[in-house]
């Protein structure tokens, strides 16, 4: 065995992998701890220290992963992934680049390529992206066409909320999150009675719909990224095939090395 092998044989392995995302989840600890000045107070080297442990272990195991894949390392996006927040850690986060320093608790996203659970739902929501762009685009479309009618109607009436396109928009982006919707209705029809017609028709098509359909498109992609239990099983089933005709294999082998002395003699 070679050492890439080796290599990567440990780095499969899953006690390592474990391993991995418990300093993940220290480290995010710590970084969040560090945003306390009390705790810096008291134990502001010990949480500088768990750092710097945390960022050797990542920087390491980067380093074995492309010493132990090669090549076939960059072909997997999620190695690019772990390797450019590691890099962005090792920037030194001082003068124009101490912004950086911030962007350290983004090392917390490498739970997201460490554990394969979170792997399948980052690729579903990867995979809805087509569908949920032309959602979004709809959406899009009925808070333009909403904001330009509110705007003529209740500019005069509510300035503050409706005075001009911009606003409109930021108002009824508010209403269709469900934020403080019926004061803002309620401050409108004081002056135009009828205006509820108007907002319950924008909540039903903006909220009830245009939303509905974007989380459905994302729970099909998810549906079809998990597979389901009867799927599980069949895959279990033909490893165990492959096993055992592994073994019958290396069973005939061993029988054929044995008669070809006898037929020899």
């Amino acid at each position: 065995m070679s050492g890439q092998e080796r290599v990567r044989d440990v780095l499969e392995r899953r006690v390592v992998q474990r391993a991995i995302i418990a300093v993940i989840v220290v480290n995010a600890v710590t970084i969040g701890m560090e945003t306390s000045s009390f705790l810096m107070d008291r134990a502001g080297g010990l949480l500088h220290a768990v750092d710097r442990v945390a960022l050797a272990v990542f920087t390491v195991e980067i380093a074995a992963r492309l010493y132990a894949y090669g090549r076939d390392f960059f072909k997997d996006p999620w190695n690019w992934f772990d390797a450019v927040i590691v890099v962005v850690a090792l920037v030194p986060a001082s003068g124009p680049t101490s912004v950086l320093r911030a962007l350290r608790i983004l090392r917390a996203l490498r739970l997201v390529s460490a554990v394969p659970s979170m792997r399948r739902v980052v690729g579903a929501l990867l995979n809805a992206v087509p569908g949920m762009a032309s959602i979004i685009g709809l959406l899009v479309l009925m808070i333009y066409i909403a904001a330009v009618i509110a705007t003529k109607l209740f500019g005069d009436i509510v300035p503050e909320r409706f005075d001009e396109l911009p606003r409109s928009l930021f108002t009824l982006f508010q209403i269709m999150t469900g934020d403080d919707w019926g004061n803002v209705a309620q401050e409108v029809m004081r002056q135009k009675p009828w205006a509820w017609v108007f907002f319950i028709v924008y909540i039903l098509m903006s909220t009830f719909v245009a939303l509905n359909l974007f989380i459905a498109v994302v729970v099909n992609a998810m549906n079809d990224a998990e597979p389901s239990p009867a799927e599980s099983r069949t895959q279990d089933d033909i490893e165990a095939m492959r096993q055992e005709l592994a073994a019958v294999n290396a069973k005939l082998d061993q029988l054929l090395m044995r008669e070809q002395p006898n037929v020899q003699s």
